[in-house]
């Protein structure tokens, strides 16, 4: 199985497909420097198998990528990032983390 992450900005999501099969999405609004993530979602007959984290891991690393600030809006995406915080905290920015319960 191919499972691959792409961005579609005409759509303002990230989606996941698995055999060309759409499988997920994270949504996101894009500003100057930032990037807010605000929805993240998976097929729900396909949950449990990490397609949410792969899904994210990816959009975190092309944010960082390009350079951009993360807003995680989406409670998924705050928890990833506080569960990955060597990788991607430093990608939300200090002032704003209290917001997303990112703080010490």
């Amino acid at each position: 199985m191919i499972t691959e992450v792409t961005d579609h900005p005409d759509r303002r999501r990230y989606e996941v497909t698995e055999d060309d099969e759409l499988v997920g999405l994270t949504t996101y609004r894009l500003s100057e420097g930032v990037i807010d993530l605000d929805h993240t979602e998976v097929d729900p007959a396909r949950r449990g198998r990490g397609l949410a984290a792969v899904l994210v891991g990816a959009v975190l690393d092309d944010a960082r990528s390009r350079g951009l600030a993360v807003l995680p809006h989406c409670p998924y995406v705050a928890d990833f990032i506080g569960g990955h915080r060597a990788d991607y905290l430093h990608l939300v920015p200090e002032d704003r983390r209290a917001q997303f319960g990112l703080d010490a």
